[in-house]
C-alpha cells in the first residue's frame, strides 16, 4: 500500500472516531455528556442530580491548572529581570516548568535549582528549518546547561514536501540527544492540512517523543480544541498533548485540556491561573 494510502486510511480511522464522539443528542455511551451536551449536563444537575458520571475525569480548578502550564517567556527582547521575574512567578504558583530560549537555560538553572519547577527549552525554534546537526548541538548545550524538557519544531517545509525520511531522522536525533529527557514536538498546526497533522503526529510517536505540541506561538495561528482532538485521536496512549499558542485566559485553556491536552504552554500562566 502506497503511503499516501496509508496516511489517508489513518486520517479517515481518526476523523470517523472524532465525529462519534460529537453525539449531536444521540446517546453514544461516552460518557463525555460534560463536554459534549453541557445543556443536558445542567438540566440533570437542575433535576437534582449530585453528581455527574464522565470518563473525562475531574478537571482542575484555576489554582490546580498551575500544574498543567508551562510559564513561557520567548521574544527576542526579554531582559534578565524578565527572566528573574518569570521564575519567580513559577515558585511561587508551583507552574510545572518555565519555557525559555536556550541562552536563559544557565540563569533559570541557577534560580529554580532544588525547587519542583522544571526548565523546558526550544530548539531549532521557531521556524524548524535549522539543519538536524544543529539541532542535536543545540539540544546537548542546554542539557549540560541544566534543561530539563526540549521543545523541538520539526522541519516543516520537509514534511510539507513529503520528505518524511528527513522529519523522522531530525526528531529522533534531538530524542537520542537528551535521552531520557523530555521531548516535546511542535508541529505547527496553523501550518499544516488536516492529514499533516496526522502525518507529524505519527512520526513523532515512531521517534520516541514525548508530547506533540500544536504551536510556537510565532506563526499565523496557535491552538484550536479541534487540532487537540486530532492529535489525541492520532496519539492517545502513547503520547501527551501540549497545547501553545494563544492561550490566554482559564476558560481557553481547560477546554484544551477537556480536549486532551495534558500540559499548557502560555505566556499568561498567571492570568490562567488567577481565572
Amino acid at each position: 500500500m502506497e503511503r499516501e494510502e496509508i496516511v489517508r486510511e489513518v486520517y479517515e480511522t481518526v476523523m470517523k472516531e472524532l465525529n462519534l464522539q460529537r453525539c449531536d443528542g444521540i446517546c453514544l455511551g461516552c460518557e463525555e455528556c460534560i463536554v459534549q451536551n453541557p445543556q443536558g449536563t445542567q438540566a440533570i444537575i437542575d433535576a437534582g442530580a449530585s453528581r455527574i458520571s464522565s470518563s473525562l475525569g475531574i478537571f482542575p480548578t484555576n489554582k490546580e491548572i498551575a500544574k498543567f502550564i508551562d510559564h513561557t517567556l520567548l521574544k527576542a527582547n526579554v531582559t534578565e529581570s524578565d527572566i528573574r521575574k518569570l521564575c519567580s512567578e513559577a515558585k511561587e504558583y508551583h507552574f510545572a516548568s518555565v519555557c525559555v530560549n536556550p541562552y536563559w537555560v544557565p540563569l533559570c538553572h541557577e534560580l529554580l535549582e532544588n525547587t519542583d519547577v522544571k526548565i523546558a527549552t526550544v530548539i531549532g525554534f521557531p521556524l524548524g528549518a535549522t539543519p538536524e546537526e544543529i539541532k542535536v548541538f543545540e539540544a546537548k548545550q542546554a542539557l549540560q546547561n541544566g534543561a530539563d524538557e526540549f521543545d523541538m519544531v520539526i522541519n516543516i517545509g520537509a514534511l510539507k514536501s513529503d520528505n518524511l525520511k528527513y522529519v523522522f531522522e531530525d526528531t529522533k536525533s534531538v530524542v537520542d540527544a537528551v535521552a531520557p529527557n523530555t521531548v516535546k514536538v511542535i508541529i505547527e498546526t496553523a501550518l499544516l492540512t488536516d492529514e499533516e497533522k496526522v502525518e507529524a503526529c505519527t512520526i513523532a510517536k515512531e521517534a520516541g517523543a514525548h508530547f506533540v505540541k500544536t504551536s510556537t506561538g510565532f506563526s499565523s495561528g496557535g491552538a484550536t480544541v479541534d487540532d487537540v482532538r486530532l492529535m489525541k485521536a492520532v496519539v492517545d496512549g502513547d503520547l501527551q498533548i501540549k497545547a501553545s499558542g494563544g492561550i490566554h485566559d482559564y476558560e481557553t485553556a481547560l477546554e484544551m485540556i477537556k480536549a486532551g491536552a495534558t500540559r499548557i504552554g502560555a505566556s499568561a500562566g498567571i492570568a490562567i491561573v488567577k481565572g
